[in-house]
């Protein structure tokens, strides 16, 4: 048995630290032989009050729109790691909730490490917003590596 993840499950949302992370995991998979999978989670979030029931057509139109475009940015990030020399064994695509999806997925794979990026939210900012990062190290089942930008 191999203390090196098989499978390596790199959870991006195109941002520059997402692709560091990239970067770093494509090193990691060429490193340890592991399968280098990518997941990109579209937020589905309609911006709708609580209170507020938009209608059905409305709703379908939104999801459609938020799907396309995480489809998108899943295609981008898989030519960015394809680009560095990394092979993707598979693409992943979600709708919904980036900590509920990028778990529940890695379980599904059997991923041995996740990796991410974290733009460093501090403080309040992180405890109105949540952060997708500590809720990933809190509830995943396998290892998680966040990689941070160097500010400065």
């Amino acid at each position: 048995m191999s203390i090196f993840p098989t499978k390596i499950l790199l959870a991006t949302d195109g941002f520059k630290e997402a692709r560091l992370a990239a970067r770093t995991a494509v090193v990691l998979a060429d490193k340890t032989d592991s399968e280098l999978h990518v997941v990109n989670v579209g937020l589905q979030d309609y911006g709708y009050p609580i209170y507020a029931v938009p209608e059905l057509e409305e709703v379908r139109g939104i999801a459609e729109e938020v799907t396309k475009e995480a489809r998108k940015l899943l295609g981008a990030e898989v030519e960015q790691v394809e680009a560095a020399g990394g092979s993707v064994a598979k693409a992943h695509l979600g709708i919904g909730r980036p900590e509920v999806e990028i778990v529940r997925l890695a379980k599904e794979i059997g991923a041995g490490l996740i990796a991410m990026g974290s733009r460093g939210r501090g403080g309040i900012r992180r405890s109105l917003m949540g952060s997708v990062s500590d809720s990933l190290v809190r509830h995943a089942h396998c290892p998680v590596m966040v990689v941070r930008v160097e500010k400065g």
